[in-house]
């Protein structure tokens, strides 16, 4: 498949959700990295991005809740070439209503090639990484050739 460049910018546009058993934790790695998150756009959903907001004190874009949508606007703008970077803190053990669209949310992800962290450690590594202050060449499948495609099954 062919590809192209995005360039992230320095000043990344990161999204941030948790599930409610999850909020604590997501909360404790902001106030940790609460310096680091300044430098860098912030969205969220409306749960997580109030209580971040209230608790650290920090600049949130909050869009909808994520079983109400939120998670969906997050993939949209990461469609859209808005949000260059997910730290999405779910509970895999627990079941939620809103599963499909949790899914939905993670695929849009590598589809776009974002760099994604589902849990502390991996958010940690990510955050503090050289590529998270400096101008990052991310490639993009050419999704305007897609449908020319061969190599996928025709239903019809």
């Amino acid at each position: 498949m062919l590809h192209r460049r995005l360039v992230m910018k320095p000043a990344k546009k990161i999204g941030l959700i948790a599930h409610d058993n999850k909020k604590q934790d997501l909360l404790e790695w902001a106030g940790f990295n609460r310096d680091l998150l300044t430098r860098h756009e912030l969205y969220a959903t409306d749960a997580t991005g109030r209580l971040l907001e209230q608790e650290l004190d920090l600049k949130i874009l909050k869009l909808k809740s994520g079983a109400l949508g939120g998670d969906q606007q997050i993939g949209a703008r990461i469609a859209d070439g808005e949000i260059d970077v997910l730290i999405f803190f779910w509970d895999p053990l627990k079941p939620m209503p809103h599963d499909p669209d949790v899914k939905a949310l993670l695929r849009v992800a590598v589809v776009w090639n974002i760099p994604i962290a589902c849990n502390r450690a991996s958010a940690d590594f990510m955050i503090s990484s050289p590529l998270m202050s400096q101008d990052y060449q991310r490639l993009l499948p050419d999704y305007q050739r897609y449908p020319e495609r061969t190599d996928v099954d025709d239903p019809a």
